[in-house]
């Protein structure tokens, strides 16, 4: 049966739509209008609140937290200071990812570790022998994302916290109204945005307080299609759709490492010892086979490709989430695993997979496209991530 979020009460009635979908066990809105649009440009001319409680979240505490933290993730957990919050992959022996998530240091001995999959067991399973608690917060703790360049005026109004002083990626304990809360300067937007992470008895008092002084902004309750298209402009990658985790590989060649996937930042070799860390470094020393990286589809050419059938072109409204081929003269180098049209950027984007040897920025590929049930290919470029970036995400 699917459960519903702490704030289903509120975004049930605001749902028009009733356009809804599952993630992680929950039912959460696929757009709260009919369509996704208004949603979308919210989050990048005033603020966006997205219900995100189905995301699993683990307390880690005792002497040993950090040590099983550090052994697990790929990260320096270990010399994270109190507040910081770490985005991280977690790997196998193998250097194959399991999954990503963030790792928060709320105390010298507590973390908050958020994750897209279970990893209960995962935790518990390396935790033998060491001196932690681990404790499974996902259906007690309730968490809001406002992000957009009004995030911080709303939520400025409803705690004391100075909040031009979070940094990026940092996290306050502080008071929203009469609720304690943690505030974490995080997002999946690529945008200036917060994470309010809260009891979920206060759900709905802190929703209504945040709809409250944010009406005056233009805040805007937003759902998963809105997210989508933000993300891909972020360049962020998304699990079971841009990458296969390791646990759900059906062969090995379904697997991808954090280097294959463009964050091998996230990985500290320096580390004594961390699961996966023998293969990461001789992928190092070697370099990965795969990249994951941008596309820009060049829209002259596929302009060509529906005047061709006498059509102009036809794009889907949602970012799509699907495996398209993408060639290098007749070799196909690689696949697109999401895709869509930014609205800001009046770009067609894609994030892909391609093999190393074709992965640098500028090179000159095809993408396949089905135009009135044919497929064609479009010319397209590769480009950095992300491809959008502005200033006042980390000012």
């Amino acid at each position: 049966m699917l459960k519903t979020t702490p704030f289903h009460e509120r975004t049930a009635r605001v749902c028009v739509s009733h356009a809804w979908r599952r993630w992680a066990g929950h039912i959460v809105a696929s757009s709260y209008e009919l369509s996704h649009e208004r949603e979308y440009h919210a989050i990048r001319s005033a603020a966006a609140l997205f219900d995100i409680s189905p995301l699993y979240k683990y307390l880690v505490r005792g002497r040993d937290a950090a040590r099983l933290l550090d052994g697990i993730a790929t990260r320096n957990v270990a010399g994270a200071r109190v507040g910081d919050v770490l985005y991280t992959p977690w790997c196998d022996a193998a250097g194959k990812v399991l999954d990503d998530g963030t790792v928060a240091r709320l105390a010298e001995d507590t973390f908050r570790l958020t994750a897209a999959d279970p990893n209960l067991r995962w935790l518990q399973d390396n935790a033998t022998g060491l001196e932690v608690t681990i404790e499974d917060v996902s259906e007690s703790t309730a968490a809001l994302a406002l992000q957009g360049p009004a995030s911080r005026q709303i939520l400025q109004q409803l705690t004391d916290t100075d909040l031009t002083s979070l940094k990026y990626f940092r996290i306050t304990a502080a008071r929203l109204r009469e609720f304690s809360v943690t505030i974490s300067r995080t997002g999946y937007t690529g945008d200036l945005g917060y994470e309010i992470w809260l009891e979920r008895e206060h759900a709905i008092p802190v929703w209504d307080a945040l709809i409250e002084a944010g009406t005056p902004y233009g805040i805007t309750p937003a759902g998963m299609l809105a997210l989508d298209i933000a993300r891909i402009e972020a360049g962020l990658m998304l699990i079971d759709v841009d990458y296969v985790p390791a646990r759900k590989a059906l062969i090995p060649a379904q697997t991808s490492s954090p280097f294959e996937l463009d964050i091998g930042w996230t990985v500290s070799l320096e580390k004594e010892h961390f699961v996966g860390k023998p293969a990461l470094a001789e992928e190092a020393r070697r370099g990965p086979a795969w990249r994951f990286t941008g596309l820009e589809i060049e829209w002259d050419a596929l302009e060509r490709l529906y005047d061709e059938v006498g059509l102009a072109p036809r794009l889907p409204a949602a970012a799509w989430r699907t495996s398209v081929p993408v060639y290098a003269g007749g070799e196909q180098v690689g696949y697109a695993t999401s895709g869509g049209w930014s609205p800001l950027l009046k770009k067609y984007l894609a994030l892909a997979h391609l093999r190393s040897r074709s992965a640098a920025p500028g090179t000159r590929l095809e993408m396949e496209v089905t135009i009135e049930h044919r497929r064609k290919r479009a010319g397209a470029r590769v480009a950095k991530k992300p491809f959008f970036n502005p200033e006042r995400k980390r000012a």
